[in-house]
């Protein structure tokens, strides 16, 4: 395999890992959820892993990788508002929680733009 071919399955990997943590570990993730938000934070929690793990299935697969890259492209942006209330509720943690939050917000940038090369990748392909 191509190494330009394993970068759709490296993100898959990064989608699939998140969706497991968000399962494994969702009360972390319940304090990110948007107060706006209707019902629990809990359900979104869950919805947003299974749209992850759905999203890191339709990239292994070339006949739907165009179509998930994009829409991977279309998550990270979605789940921004979580990474901006994270470090708002971090602000007054020790330095390196601090970090971590204020790191995921530019973070965002470079996970759109490899999944969007991903669908680019794919954009002649079936």
């Amino acid at each position: 395999m191509a190494p330009s071919n394993r970068s759709p399955l490296y993100l898959a990997g990064l989608l699939a890992g998140a969706a497991v943590a968000h399962c494994a570990v969702p009360k972390q993730f319940d304090s990110l959820v948007p107060r706006a938000l209707p019902g629990s934070p809990r359900m979104w929690t869950y919805t947003s892993g299974a749209v992850e793990l759905a999203l890191a299935v339709g990239l292994t697969a070339p006949r739907t990788r165009r179509a998930a890259a994009l829409a991977t492209a279309g998550h990270f942006v979605a789940v921004f508002p979580a990474n901006v209330r994270m470090a708002a509720d971090w602000w007054h943690r020790p330095a390196p929680f601090r970090a971590v939050a204020l790191g995921r917000l530019p973070l965002q940038v470079p996970l759109v733009r490899w999944a969007l090369g991903v669908a680019k990748n794919e954009g002649g392909r079936s």
